[in-house]
């Protein structure tokens, strides 16, 4: 009788992709941009477009998004991506084009430029990542600053009358006749990366499909700028943030099932 002991096989439960390039990161620890570059990459990995695929990097802490992606890459000027993504699919309409915006890029300076690429329906995709402040520049104020928070430029926290309420992007850009996807999702927990997964990939294939301008809004953290701990930074995207931004599914096509509809808005049905 054989006393050998038979060998184990190791099945692997995750594995590198081939779009995200294998680099040192930049981010700050407990910086969700790294969770959404990966789950960005696996999608185009899993539709098979890497080849024909274009990001459009923004100005702000993703202004080294070229970096991590091992796909072409262009840089645009701030706020300008939307309309440079826009050129990009118009001078090769076979291209997969995205953008990867933060909500200083993409709410502030660059308002005029998303707009009318979701008025014309670009056949782009654009990933909007929202932690409510200015990252790269030392953590001002932005459109999506909550009511009270405290930032460098409103170091006695925001005020409705003296700034204005939070920008919410979804909520504009869903109105526009030429968006064809617009969803909101967030990175602060398991769950809801998966859930952030699938939208992304029903955006890219929004754009596959010829149906118009898409985007994934994704609530992530910031946990330099914030002043908290990583732990408690995603504390903060869950008790703070989607009270002001809430999740769910803003404009989809009608044939989309992942959601169901309540009130007006589409929210993410129970998993």
């Amino acid at each position: 009788m054989s006393t050998t002991t038979p060998e184990r096989v190791m099945t692997p439960v995750y594995t590198y992709p081939e779009s995200l390039a294998d680099v040192p990161t930049h981010y700050c620890p407990g910086c969700t941009h790294g969770i959404a570059h990966r789950l960005v990459a696996e999608v185009i990995d899993e539709l098979g477009v890497r080849e024909r695929t274009v990001g459009v990097a923004s100005v702000g802490c993703s202004v080294f998004a070229y970096r991590y992606f091992a796909c072409d890459f262009a840089q645009a000027a701030h706020g300008r991506a939307p309309a440079m993504a826009s050129g990009i699919k118009h001078v090769d309409p076979n291209s997969v084009v995205f953008t990867y915006q933060g909500d200083g890029d993409l709410a502030s300076i660059g308002a005029a430029e998303i707009l009318h690429a979701a008025v014309r329906g670009d056949d782009i995709t654009v990933i909007f990542l929202n932690n409510a402040i200015y990252g790269m520049t030392g953590g001002q104020m932005a459109p999506t600053t909550l009511i009270g928070q405290r930032t460098s430029s409103s170091p006695q926290g925001r005020e409705v009358v003296a700034h204005g309420a939070p920008l919410r992007m979804s909520e504009l850009l869903a109105q526009v006749d030429g968006a064809a996807y617009v969803v909101r999702r967030s990175l602060h927990d398991v769950v809801h990366i998966k859930r952030a997964k699938k939208a992304i990939r029903a955006a890219f294939e929004t754009q596959l499909e010829g149906r118009g301008f898409s985007m994934v809004e994704l609530l992530s953290s910031c946990p330099t700028n914030w002043g908290v701990t990583p732990e408690a930074a995603l504390e903060y995207i869950r008790d703070e943030m989607l009270p002001v931004f809430p999740l769910g599914d803003f404009k989809v096509p009608s044939d989309e099932p992942e959601s169901v509809t309540s009130g007006g808005r589409r929210t993410e049905a129970a998993s």
